[in-house]
């Protein structure tokens, strides 16, 4: 095998593990991906998924890493490049929505994010912050968006851009529980008459 096909090789394994972790991590939690589990799932051997990551930490910053990716391909890219401000926020809104209540292939438990950040909270060290890091810089994308839409007139000039996004993100965890603890058909309907009011408030 050429160094060049072994590398190709080496990296679509890496890919794999990655996405099987994220499978498991939505539904068992980080702490649920463990080498055996793994090795089983991708008929592979410890040793081999554990040569891809060096420590069971890494492979928990890898998933974390993976699930980012995918949620800004499933939900961000998607609307990337509608109108800048409030036409773009309520797209993005809109399609993360539709992340939570159908991807069901990439994150059989639902959203990632709001295991890991449940899972995580009240711990030290990388994968806490990195946790909170990927989750700030979700928000800032919101926080963006809604300066844009204050400074364009599209929401009053009173709105304060940080506490919106504030709620808005209080939205979806809730959105995310509902659909995953209760089952709640009409739990996304609930979710768009409430970005509704905050997105309209004033306008």
């Amino acid at each position: 095998m050429s160094p060049r096909k072994s590398a190709a090789e080496s990296r679509r394994t890496r890919e794999r593990i990655i996405e099987r972790s994220v499978a498991i991590g939505s539904v068992e939690g980080l702490e649920g991906l463990t080498l055996g589990r793994l090795a089983a799932d991708l008929g592979m051997s410890k040793a081999g998924v554990l040569g891809h990551f060096g420590s069971k930490q890494a492979l928990q910053l890898a998933a974390l890493h993976g699930a980012s990716g995918l949620f800004t391909r499933l939900v961000w890219e998607p609307v990337a490049d509608e109108k800048p401000g409030l036409t773009r926020l309520r797209a993005f809104c809109e399609a993360w929505i539709r992340y939570l209540e159908r991807e069901r292939e990439a994150f059989p438990g639902g959203c990632f994010f709001a295991a890991a950040s449940a899972e995580f909270d009240t711990r030290g060290g990388p994968v806490r912050d990195t946790v909170a890091r990927l989750l700030l810089r979700g928000r800032r994308l919101l926080v963006n968006d809604l300066r844009i839409a204050v400074a364009a007139g599209e929401l009053p000039p009173g709105t304060d851009p940080d506490q919106t996004a504030f709620e808005i993100t209080g939205l979806y965890m809730a959105l995310n529980q509902e659909i995953q603890l209760f089952a709640s058909p009409t739990a996304p309907a609930r979710t768009r008459r409430a970005l509704d009011r905050i997105l309209s408030a004033g306008a």
